[in-house]
């Protein structure tokens, strides 16, 4: 411990919430791998995170804060295989998490943490899980998002969530689902829900729901990752390729989506001189060689889509009418409302904001409660020269948004009408 950089609690608090949302998936995967117990994992790696904000704060931040949680969470999950009534049955995970702490106390560094995200996913993924549940349980545990952040990818409630998740890891615990990349004939739907989850990790990066920043590069950058691991597991495997192609093409947009002081810039703003041309070139690519399989998919229609955006000059450019086909498409393999929304958007630069308008009728009930739905027809409302409107709205979007970056833009475009 480094004593003389001490800290508040407020201080020590922050730090563990910024590690929670970086670190969870490496920690989890880490004490699963030892402990073969997603329960115990899980809250060992709470009980090291509650001690670390009572030590912290007293004697500062550790060389290591990341080592430091994952060898006070080993030994938690040794004191609790020693009162364990059925210690038998854990031994050998009892032996070689004895052995990890001693070979740490033996040096001086801190213990390193392997990266088991992979077959953190594969085990979340199980078919023995419903496939929203395994989606849901992968970005609670993979990216430490928060079940309100979850919820809002499902367009659920938090509450539902919630439940959801306990659900999952009790069933996962008793049915004694293995920690393991499965061979690849026995991937079936598991392998669709960790391209799933790949994706919505990306996308809650892409716009992080919330916090002060408008996106989490981390995300981006471990969502890509991931990705790459999986085209090297199924090589020509097409929507596994356009999964690919999609993220590049989006990530590729980055450096022109935020503005000097941090905000976000819209796409009709942008400087697209400012995005990246190796990842759009890279992503094409990808995406020619998914198409040129005829075995076409949602992740390879969202490719498209963004690679159209890429094509463009400017906005103004942009073939939209071929954008709202593609929705079209799309919402014929997944009937996913904001998959209308989006088509609703691009209808508003095809043929202009009034029937835009009318398309958002048939999806307002289902999409009451999502931020993006009241962005959209706020901005179809001020197009249409509908200011009042607008501003309900707009209004009711900076309700919903739990990213800061998110309201004081929405507070700019609702300034620029008044």
């Amino acid at each position: 411990m480094n004593a003389a950089a001490s800290m508040t609690e407020d201080g020590a608090r922050k730090a563990i919430e910024a590690l929670a949302r970086a670190e969870t998936g490496r920690l989890l995967g880490a004490l699963l791998r030892d402990t073969r117990d997603f329960q115990m994992a899980e809250d060992c790696l709470q009980e090291a995170m509650a001690s670390a904000l009572e030590h912290w704060s007293r004697n500062g931040l550790p060389a290591a804060p990341a080592g430091w949680i994952l060898q006070t969470a080993r030994r938690k999950a040794i004191d609790r295989f020693r009162r364990d009534r059925n210690f038998d049955r854990k031994a050998q995970e009892y032996g070689v998490l004895l052995e990890l702490d001693q070979q740490t106390a033996a040096g001086d560094d801190p213990p390193a943490i392997p990266d088991e995200r992979l077959r953190l996913i594969f085990t979340c993924c199980h078919p023995a899980l419903e496939s929203k549940t395994r989606v849901a349980l992968t970005l609670r545990t993979l990216c430490g998002l928060t079940t309100r952040e979850i919820a809002r990818a499902f367009v659920d409630t938090t509450e539902a969530m919630a439940q959801r998740l306990v659900r999952a890891r009790h069933k996962i615990t008793k049915a004694g689902i293995p920690f393991e990349i499965p061979e690849p004939e026995h991937w079936g739907e598991r392998f669709k829900s960790v391209l799933a989850v790949i994706y919505l990790t990306f996308n809650e990066g892409y716009s992080a729901t919330e916090g002060a920043a408008p996106l989490r590069r981390d995300l981006c950058l471990e969502a890509i990752r991931l990705g790459r691991l999986m085209l090297e597991l199924a090589p020509r495997d097409a929507e596994c390729e356009g999964l690919m192609a999609l993220m590049l093409l989006n990530h590729a947009r980055t450096p022109g989506r935020l503005g000097p002081d941090g905000s976000i810039i819209a796409l009709d703003r942008q400087d697209r001189s400012l995005w990246n041309r190796m990842e759009i070139a890279e992503g094409q690519a990808l995406l020619d060689q998914a198409l040129s399989r005829k075995q076409p998919g949602p992740f390879q229609l969202q490719a498209a889509i963004s690679a159209l955006h890429a094509d463009a000059p400017d906005h103004q450019s942009t073939d939209w009418r071929q954008i709202v086909l593609l929705y079209d498409a799309l919402y014929g393999f997944v009937q996913n409302p904001v998959f209308l929304l989006n088509r609703a958007v691009a209808l508003s630069f095809a043929t202009g904001p009034e029937q835009a308008l009318e398309a958002l009728c048939t999806i307002e009930t289902e999409l009451d409660a999502y931020q993006p739905f009241h962005t959209a027809r706020a901005d179809f409302l001020r197009r249409a020269d509908r200011s009042i409107d607008a501003r309900q709205s707009y209004l009711r979007a900076i309700e919903l948004s739990g990213n800061e970056s998110d309201r004081l833009f929405l507070s700019g475009r609702m300034q620029e009408i008044e």
